[in-house]
């Protein structure tokens, strides 16, 4: 039997998977592709636009090779990890440089330097968001700064998946979600770039791209070149794409106001969608897929989430694969190590740290070891820290977590039973995962089978989803947690001085 699918591809921070689905939302392939980053100093990280080229080249055709022969691919959507300062081309579309991505903070000072320059009022009035080393305009003027002969060579400065469908289209475009989600020279109200900011920066304006797209919408069509990397015998059509995040959230089933959803991997990102503008500059706000003209989605992110248990597999372990987690929650259940992992409170700032405390400087913590402690101890203690990060960017967002009665939970760490057990006992809210966790590139499908024209209403993504039985909280654990949780908070500020002096130590 013959079947119309649709593929989407998400370009993430560790890895790049993609899936083949149909028009009811049943994924018929998939497939992984994984890679690290570069770190030159300690809390930079970067990679070349390349490796993201080639790993969706990779995780597509293996896509493609495992379906039937009689299989039509209708469209592709492909999504992208904030790439920070994105792709940096020259005139011939070719990286002069790795791009700098969101977890990266080395544009500390340029920071600070815009603060007292320009001030966040201004910045925030235009772009709807505020100054930090996070957001991409800071990085780049950090490479002009740093690096003149490499700006020099810059031409094109585009999101990661934009120059991974100019490759495999020739055409070039930009999603709304993903120009917002730069901010600084994003212009908030009329959703487009800003010219004055662009100056006043010292961005070049022309080197945005300057067509500007819905994520579902149709921008070109597959290659020769292209088609044949990717096993497609036709010039498929390609959808504009989008941030990872915000495909995560589709495949959430977020399709209206008030609807919010956890993304947990290697960061952690809490946010919701609205149809008012932007209102705090300790926020991070991008416009939303579906309507993006009128509906934002703005939420809170912790820098470390999933990379955490992945460094903990890694350094103490020596592998990280699916049964060096499960070999660690093992040991976590048989030490009986209960909420608090008997005393032991992690902070999770191991890249500084963004919602709600914004501190390039933060670091992590291991705070209350003794010689009763196992490594079991440490990696529970390890998981309630993302918890805790998660409860305390709720805290600053909804001030009161009493309109909210659950959390739906996507990413790859939402694969973890404890750790589902902890956030819900964390947070004192049951804890929903879908069954399938196909995550974002499921969203980037979703976005195809919209582009192509298949499906009609974005609120049909909930036909496509199927949610697992919750994890309901302990109220016990909730109550020990919420002691716990005022350490957590109360330890990071008598700590953040001497973290700062650390920092300006290691500067030195």
């Amino acid at each position: 039997m013959d079947r119309h699918l649709f593929i989407g591809c998400d370009i993430g921070t560790s890895s790049t998977k993609a899936v083949a689905a149909d028009v009811h939302g049943t994924i018929h392939a998939q497939a992984s592709v994984s890679y690290g980053l570069v770190k030159p100093c300690s809390n930079w990280a970067e990679q070349h636009p390349d490796v993201w080229l080639n790993a969706a080249v990779e995780a597509v055709g293996t896509v493609t090779g495992r379906l039937s022969p009689s299989d039509t691919i209708e469209a592709v959507c492909i999504s992208a990890l904030y790439g920070g300062t994105g792709a940096m081309c020259d005139e011939n579309m070719i990286p002069v440089r790795p791009s700098i991505i969101w977890m990266d903070r080395r544009a500390e000072n340029e920071s600070r330097e815009l603060r007292a320059a320009i001030g966040e009022e201004d910045i925030f009035r235009t772009s709807g968001n505020g100054i930090d080393s996070y957001f991409g305009y800071t990085k780049l003027l950090w490479v002009r700064k740093h690096e003149p002969s490499v700006w020099s060579k810059i031409r094109h400065i585009i999101p990661i998946h934009s120059y991974i469908i100019y490759k495999m289209t020739g055409e070039l475009a930009v999603d709304y979600s993903s120009a917002g989600n730069v901010g600084g020279i994003y212009n908030y109200e009329r959703h487009t770039w800003s010219q004055d900011m662009c100056f006043r920066l010292g961005i070049p304006f022309d080197s945005l791209p300057s067509r500007f797209c819905k994520s579902e919408e149709i921008i070109g069509t597959l290659n020769k070149e292209y088609q044949d990397k990717l096993g497609i015998s036709r010039p498929v059509p390609l959808c504009a794409g989008t941030v990872d995040c915000i495909a995560s959230m589709l495949s959430a089933g977020i399709t209206k106001p008030g609807d919010n959803a956890a993304v947990l991997g290697t960061s952690l990102n809490w946010g919701f969608i609205h149809r008012t503008a932007p209102c705090n500059p300790n926020l991070i706000s991008m416009p939303y897929c579906i309507e993006p003209d009128t509906m934002s989605y703005t939420y809170g992110g912790a820098s470390t989430a999933g990379a955490l248990p992945r460094w903990f597999a890694q350094n103490f372990l020596g592998q990280d694969s699916a049964s060096s987690y499960e070999l660690l929650e093992k040991e976590v259940r048989d030490a009986k190590a209960g909420p608090g992992s008997d005393g032991l409170i992690a902070l999770p700032y191991f890249m500084g740290e963004r919602t709600p405390i914004w501190d390039e400087n933060a670091t992590g913590v291991l705070f209350g070891l003794t010689l009763s402690h196992t490594r079991a101890h440490i990696y529970r203690a390890v998981l309630e820290s993302v918890a805790y990060a998660l409860r305390h960017i709720m805290e600053c967002m909804a001030g009161s977590m009493s309109g909210i009665d659950k959390i739906v939970l996507v990413g790859g760490g939402a694969r973890s039973g404890l750790w589902k057990e902890i956030f819900a006992d964390v947070t004192g809210l049951p804890v929903y995962t879908p069954v399938q966790d196909a995550e974002a590139p499921l969203g980037d499908a979703f976005l195809a089978a919209i582009g192509s024209g298949q499906i009609s209403d974005y609120s049909l993504i909930k036909r496509w989803i199927a949610m697992d039985v919750p994890i309901r909280p302990n109220l016990s654990h909730h109550e020990q947690y919420s002691r716990y949780f005022a350490l957590y908070k109360e330890l990071y500020y008598d700590l953040k001085e001497t973290m700062k002096k650390r920092s300006d130590m290691l500067r030195e």
